[in-house]
């Protein structure tokens, strides 16, 4: 395309949200900014420094250890990009379960929430990026120049997870993770700062039978139908 877009991804956990954000921001020579990522790593941060627990929840700690937290994200040199606190990198980190069953806690936090979105709103200012996340084109952008909401069945959801977590844990449960996805549809979708929820002019791509491939194809003919 001739000009840069900022392209939203909102959906529920385990849709896919972040590879068809990075491949779409690879095809399009785009920045690929994982928002739920960060607050994952706002999340692993307060677990390592024993702020937040199964059984704690310290949140006064945690948004002002944020505030003094260095995220970023960096393009490696395969296009691929990697996510930074203090100058250590932590994709693999923020994916565990233990991050996964606090994060949506420490995302319903409005001073948590209002931090990052000024961050990601930063980001966004020269536009030529894809986002995905729970608010981006209900609230980070709204004047997003393309919107997608993300859905799937949760029993693919949770296969999806289990595949991707059973690499580097034996021990994990399929049921857990349904009960987790299951808990976190319901705090994004009705936490009072930011739910999650459709914004009125996106398009919807439920992926429960699609292929990676067929999303891209799909997303890439929406894009180049922005033109005409």
């Amino acid at each position: 395309m001739s000009k840069k877009l900022i392209i939203a991804i909102d959906g529920y956990s385990s849709t896919g949200k972040s590879t068809l954000a990075r491949e779409l921001a690879i095809n399009l020579g785009y920045i690929y900014v994982d928002s739920g990522a960060m607050y994952r790593a706002v999340t692993l941060d307060g677990i390592t420094k024993g702020l937040i627990s199964s059984t704690k929840f310290n949140d006064h700690a945690l948004i002002s250890s944020v505030r003094k937290l260095k995220i970023e994200f960096k393009k490696s040199n395969q296009g691929f990009t990697n996510l930074f606190i203090d100058g250590n990198k932590i994709d693999d980190q923020i994916r565990s379960i233990n991050v996964s069953r606090l994060v949506s806690k420490v995302a319903a936090l409005s001073e948590i929430r209002s931090f990052l979105v000024k961050q990601q709103r930063k980001i966004g200012l020269n536009k030529g990026i894809v986002m995905d996340g729970r608010d981006i084109g209900t609230v980070v952008f709204p004047n997003a120049d393309l919107k997608i909401f993300m859905t799937a069945s949760v029993e693919i959801r949770a296969m999806r997870r289990y595949k991707e977590l059973i690499v580097t844990d034996n021990n994990i449960n399929f049921e857990d993770i349904i009960e987790n996805i299951n808990s976190r549809d319901y705090e994004d979708s009705n936490r009072e700062h930011s739910p999650l929820y459709r914004a009125k002019d996106a398009k919807v791509l439920d992926n429960s039978d699609l292929s990676q491939e067929k999303q891209l194809i799909k997303v890439m003919g929406w894009i180049n139908n922005l033109e005409k």
